[in-house]
């Protein structure tokens, strides 16, 4: 009998996660490794998010929180979720956590049973499937491909249906393919859901600010009929830089948050007190603060796109948000490079990481196994250098 439990003996381990520990320990070889792996911006949180927690610190914010967060942080949120999204909430409708991921999580401890399925657009984030299946619920992954912009048909999504489907998560801009759903979009899979009225959805738009359409972020719950049957997700580490942070939170009918309210008490408790004094800041500019950061990112984007495109057999797409490429790579399956033999996107990540020295992920984790995930969170002068390397390794 094995010491641990069957729960923690079929989790995955975190491919990106696994990768960056595998960069750190070249590295710790003396090996010159440039990181695409990460879903980390690359720039210092601002100086007014700073400030404002030198001053929590002055002012000597130093006991629990809430579990739920700062009565004022929740105020805050709303009044992004009102001036970002168009969307009513109230206090008891808002949980702070410690990042989106824990939001996720308590989302799914406190709605999924044992054999409830979970519809997850593929590719999705790397940590969705895995989540659920701690759960208990049952992943049910939809393909998309490359052709459709890595999105779901409301006619996909109808087939995907069963009388065991408990819910939809997916995230837009999405991570890893940065694709991003319009308005008209997300009502077409809407009109799907309200077929079936016990589906609720969990819409992930922690890079809701990285859109580079120029046109309004959608969120699921503005379209007619879905408000009472969403869960928005968000945080502060991509659009702010502040993924050390660790600060996310839901906006969610008052049953769930008060559920998952419920279910942090038992688990960590309140987030940080200090980086919750900082969200309040941050969350109360104008997004045009960090505006910047999403400037730059569009160009990274371009300068990505125009040297893959140089790379015979990487095929890519325009990606319309985040601040990753999802190019795929299937044109080297069965090929043998410097004497390996590249079976799938696995080992076309690992060959790059060896042979290349650029650390990329698999798209088998994000259930797409032709594709791999390309971070542009990192200077153009690393991105030229690493795409460089990468164009040797494969002529």
């Amino acid at each position: 009998m094995s010491i641990l439990s069957e729960r923690i003996l079929n989790m995955s381990t975190s491919a990106t996660l696994a990768m960056a520990a595998k960069a750190r320990e070249l590295r710790d070889q003396g090996k010159d490794i440039i990181g695409l792996s990460l879903g980390e911006p690359d720039f210092n949180t601002p100086d007014f998010i700073k400030d404002a927690a030198i001053q929590a610190v002055n002012d000597n914010y130093n006991s629990y929180t809430p579990v739920d967060g700062y009565a004022e942080l929740k105020d805050a949120i709303i009044t992004k979720f009102k001036r970002d999204n168009n969307l009513e909430y109230k206090p008891s409708q808002i949980v702070v956590s410690t990042g989106a991921k824990q939001s996720l999580s308590n989302v799914a401890m406190v709605m999924i049973n044992n054999g409830d399925e979970v519809i997850l657009p593929c590719p999705y984030w790397v940590s969705y499937s895995d989540i659920v299946k701690v759960a208990g619920g049952v992943p049910v992954e939809v393909k998309t491909s490359i052709t459709t912009d890595f999105k779901m048909t409301a006619s996909q999504l109808e087939a995907a249906i069963t009388p065991k489907t408990k819910m939809l998560w997916f995230s837009s801009p999405c991570n890893p393919s940065g694709s991003l759903y319009s308005k008209e979009e997300l009502e077409l899979l809407a009109e799907v859901l309200k077929k079936h009225p016990n589906i609720y959805v969990v819409s992930d738009e922690i890079y809701e600010h990285i859109n580079y359409t120029g046109k309004p972020h959608a969120s699921m719950a503005q379209v007619d009929g879905m408000y009472d049957r969403t869960v928005t997700v968000n945080g502060v580490s991509k659009a702010f830089a502040m993924t050390g942070w660790r600060i996310g939170y839901i906006g969610a009918p008052e049953t769930i948050a008060r559920a998952c309210n419920k279910m942090q008490g038992q688990v960590t408790s309140g987030a940080n007190c200090i980086a919750q004094r900082a969200v309040i800041t941050a969350l109360n500019e104008s997004p045009t603060r960090v505006k910047y950061m999403i400037d730059e990112f569009k160009n990274r984007r371009e300068l990505v796109l125009n040297l893959l495109n140089d790379i015979d057999g990487f095929k890519t797409n325009s990606p319309e948000g985040a601040f990753y490429v999802f190019p795929d790579v299937s044109y080297y399956f069965g090929k043998t490079l410097r004497g390996k033999t590249i079976n799938n996107a696995t080992d076309f990540s690992l060959y790059l990481l060896e042979e290349a020295l650029v650390a990329t992920v698999t798209g088998d984790a994000f259930g797409n196994p032709d594709c791999i995930r390309i971070s542009y969170a990192a200077s153009q002068d690393e991105l030229k250098e690493a795409i460089k390397r990468i164009k040797e390794v494969l002529t």
